[in-house]
């Protein structure tokens, strides 16, 4: 299916990415982490189902907790867990849509109309173009808004794959390098009425306590 087509719901499989190494939580599991009583994958796949026709979870360690989520875990398939393009790279392996959508899982409160402005995107970008990806408003040091890229909250293409696995494996890890090699689509999420939250992520203990007690 060209992309200057609509893309339907059932066409794109949901990805939680949830197998990083927690390294600035101090180690711990992040997804695992309670957020309102609810781990924080828990959260982020609620918020995916209706998104999209099918749902999974990258995770490497504590299997059973990411399996009782009632959706398929997968690991990653390279060793050492080498970041985010990992996971993305094990979600489209085990795609079994033309389209992923990528989200963390240590951002609870992700828009829902993510998968529908992001494929719309796509859909007015022409036969070409295979990834997009969201932008949101953020005050920078000189207290100016400005648009910051969400390269993490990613839809992209099956056809990628092999891609983004030579990427990899050529030692590539930052996942704006990778897309911008495909002409990536951003889709500022700076409407009236968009949760100036939205993409606030729980990188440390005191991310997630502001969540909590904002």
């Amino acid at each position: 299916m060209g992309a200057a087509m609509a893309i339907a719901r059932a066409d794109i499989t949901g990805l939680v990415l949830a197998g990083g190494r927690g390294t600035r939580m101090g180690g711990i599991d992040k997804g695992l982490q309670l957020f309102q009583g609810e781990a924080l994958a828990a959260h982020a796949v609620r918020r995916l189902r209706p998104q999209v026709g099918r749902v999974l979870v990258n995770a490497n360690r504590n299997f059973p907790a990411y399996e009782a989520l009632g959706v398929p875990v997968v690991a990653d398939s390279l060793p050492d867990h080498p970041g985010p393009l990992a996971g993305m790279l094990s979600g489209l392996e085990h795609c079994a849509t033309p389209w992923l959508l990528t989200v963390p899982c240590d951002t609870p409160r992700f828009p829902p109309d993510l998968a529908a402005r992001l494929a719309a995107a796509l859909a007015d970008g022409g036969d070409h173009a295979r990834i997009a990806m969201a932008s949101a408003p953020e005050v920078g040091p000189d207290g100016l808004t400005v648009l910051r890229r969400q390269p993490v909250f990613c839809l992209l293409h099956v056809e990628l794959r092999d891609s983004l696995q030579c990427f990899i494996e050529d030692g590539g890890r930052k996942v704006g390098a990778w897309t911008a090699q495909h002409g990536a689509v951003t889709v500022p999420f700076d409407r009236p009425g968009d949760a100036p939250d939205a993409f606030f992520n729980a990188n440390t203990p005191a991310d997630l306590q502001a969540l909590e007690h904002p």
